[in-house]
């Protein structure tokens, strides 16, 4: 399992990039060590295959949006701690979707999330806006 979440390869849920194609997507935004990064994110066909995102030497980052069933749909984060014995899960959140409201607010549906670093003493902030929100792609 620890192979699943050191591939970098083609970040199947995650992709850097500006706007979304689709309607159905989300956009987050990560702040860590001064820079501040976007990602777009489909509904993943195979959330638990959906690839984890190394940020720094010390987080990984995966987020999963599932759109179907409709009754269960959400956008889940999860913030892992990439030790040496493996990635253990220091962060975990999940929001209903399609988002409801966050159209317009400054930091989206999710609202800004923290996790720290317990021995480096770093930061990670990310929060998530619907794609197609008014003003998206930067905080306000």
């Amino acid at each position: 399992m620890n192979a699943l979440f050191r591939r970098t390869g083609a970040l199947l849920a995650l992709i850097l990039a500006g706007p979304a194609a689709a309607a159905d997507a989300a956009r987050c935004h990560y702040i860590y060590g001064g820079e501040t990064k976007t990602l777009a994110v489909a509904p993943a066909g195979m959330p638990y295959l959906a690839p984890t995102l190394a940020i720094g030497s010390y987080f990984r980052l995966r987020i999963v949006l599932e759109s179907e069933p409709a009754e269960l749909a959400a956008l889940k984060t999860y913030v892992y701690a990439d030790r040496d014995g493996g990635p253990v899960l220091v962060h975990q959140g999940e929001w209903p979707w399609p988002a409801e409201g966050g159209d317009g607010r400054r930091h989206g549906f999710t609202g800004m999330q923290r996790v720290y670093e317990p021995v480096r003493d770093g930061e990670l902030e990310y929060w998530c806006e619907a794609a197609g929100a008014a003003g998206a792609g930067a905080p306000r």
